[in-house]
């Protein structure tokens, strides 16, 4: 009987559920799969040692030049592997469960990291609109880490990224309407108009997509007037997206 597998997540005071951008694609491919999982809840603090614990290997460097430990991670106890990073966890997860619905087709790595690395540029705003929220939502444990960090990496103090309410958001707000109206040209393109990067069938790329979304919905509050004006964007394709994932 097939034990399930260990997802390592990140807690905060959006209770009971997931809620960062980067844990959630790792999430949204367990589920989509349909493969059995339990949760571990990791304080960012802690990111570190549980990975150095299970001897995966860093999957970056922070710019002063330190390892960089992330998550999502998982654990397999039916191969005993634990591995990090959500797009290598879905390539694993392909490998390792033919028999589940593959996230990654076969031949379209390339593709599929072109695509999500263009949708993440496209929507980079994103980042300056949600981490200074974020930031609030984490529990007591993890905030100083989480500025750190975010800070070496974007610079200033994440209070001044994008004040509520002020004319900097506002326009960060406009930039990513735009940016997410770039993504939506690249889904109509041709003669069909796509629900998918690959039509029909969800991919990676959607699932990152999706994860960046839910996140917003999530951090921000699926009733705050921000997400309800994301929602309204280009007819509402965003909010159907989201719905589509969602149950997963």
């Amino acid at each position: 009987m097939q034990e399930p597998i260990v997802f390592y997540d990140i807690p905060s005071n959006v209770k009971g559920t997931s809620w960062s951008g980067n844990t959630l694609k790792t999430k949204l491919t367990l589920n989509y799969k349909g493969l059995p999982y339990k949760t571990i809840w990791v304080e960012y603090p802690h990111i570190a040692r549980i990975c150095q614990e299970l001897n995966v290997a860093p999957t970056g460097t922070w710019p002063d030049g330190s390892p960089q430990y992330t998550l999502p991670m998982i654990f397999d106890p039916n191969t005993k592997t634990a591995i990090a990073d959500s797009a290598n966890i879905a390539r694993y997860l392909d490998k390792t469960y033919p028999d589940t619905p593959r996230v990654i087709p076969k031949g379209a790595d390339a593709v599929q990291e072109a695509t999500v690395y263009a949708v993440n540029t496209a929507i980079a705003p994103i980042m300056r609109i949600v981490m200074p929220v974020a930031h609030q939502r984490l529990n007591d444990a993890s905030k100083a880490h989480f500025k750190q960090h975010r800070e070496m990496i974007l610079g200033g103090n994440i209070e001044e990224w994008s004040p509520l309410g002020s004319s900097v958001r506002a326009e960060q707000f406009k930039q990513l309407e735009k940016g997410f109206g770039q993504v939506a040209q690249w889904l109509d393109a041709g003669e069909k108009q796509r629900k998918y990067f690959m039509a029909d069938d969800i991919t990676f790329a959607d699932i990152a997509l999706a994860a960046r979304l839910l996140w917003m919905k999530r951090v921000l509050g699926d009733d705050s007037d921000e997400w309800k004006s994301v929602e309204n964007w280009h007819g509402g394709r965003w909010a159907r997206l989201v719905a589509a994932f969602e149950w997963l």
